[in-house]
This record gives C-alpha cells, structure tokens and sequence, in this order.
C-alpha cells in the first residue's frame, strides 16, 4: 500500500527497542538470568554498583570571617568600632576651618563686608570641616570636608 505522495507506508509501527534507542548488541548492565532459572530474586546477585568511589574523610575547618562595613563621615557622631582599640565607640567631632569657610570669607569680603564681618564663616561650625576622633585612644578615625 502506498500514500498518495508515493512514499510506501509501514507495515507495523516500530518496536519498543527502536523507539527508545535501546541496541541489543550492547552488553547488558544487568546479569540476565538463564532460561529456566527462577526470578524470585534468591541465587540472582544484584549488579555491581559502577559509581564514584566514597570520598575520604578530610577535616573541614570552618573560619569565620566578619567583614565592617565601610563608615561614611558626615557632621554627625557615629557609633563604631574604633580600628586603633578595638571598643565600641560614639565618635567625638572637632571642627575645622576647609575650603568652604575660606571660600565664604572670601565671598563676604568681595560683598564689602571688610570691617571683620568677613570672618563670621569662622565662628560658623557648619561651614567647618569635620574630624571624627576615638574618645579612648585619640585617634583620628575619618572626616568630613564640605568641599
């Protein structure tokens, strides 16, 4: 019997064998028992098993490691650990005089404020740089810079 398109149809669908791919010539993986033996699985050794061997017993050692996040300064105090003592510490602020106060003194005078008033950004802690330092060591642990 052909197919209008003149390709010969097959006579019996394919077996489970060429469906799946599986080739009898290969070995099996599995011993096949014998004609006439029975298969309530006694005398029938089961098949070697072909795995990786189990790995050795090797100590593991475990480190933990605690990693600070990186402080950023601004014109605030700020809780940490100091890095010179190693103590929790609230940061103790120091102001001094940056760009910013020059700049602003600068500015004043340029106005015509020249009988002193131009060193008002002096007295101006918020025109001021900022250093953080330990109140235990006295350490300088960062700053601030306006600009």
């Amino acid at each position: 019997m052909a197919a209008p398109s003149g390709i010969p149809v097959p006579s019996a669908p394919p077996s489970y064998e060429e469906t799946t791919g599986i080739n009898v010539s290969y070995p099996h993986p599995y011993p096949v028992p014998e004609p006439g033996q029975k298969l309530d699985g006694k005398g029938v050794n089961p098949p070697p098993y072909m795995g990786q061997p189990a790995p050795a017993n090797n100590p593991v050692t475990v480190q933990t490691v605690y990693v600070q996040q990186p402080v950023v300064f601004y014109d605030r105090p700020v809780q940490m650990c100091c890095p010179s003592c190693n103590q929790m510490i609230v940061t103790r602020l120091s102001y001094d005089s940056g760009a910013l106060t020059w700049l602003s003194c600068g500015g004043l005078c340029l106005l015509g404020c020249i009988a002193g008033c131009c060193l008002i950004p002096f007295c101006i802690d918020a025109l001021k740089d900022v250093d953080h330092t330990c109140p235990n060591c006295n350490a300088i642990i960062g700053s601030y810079k306006r600009l």
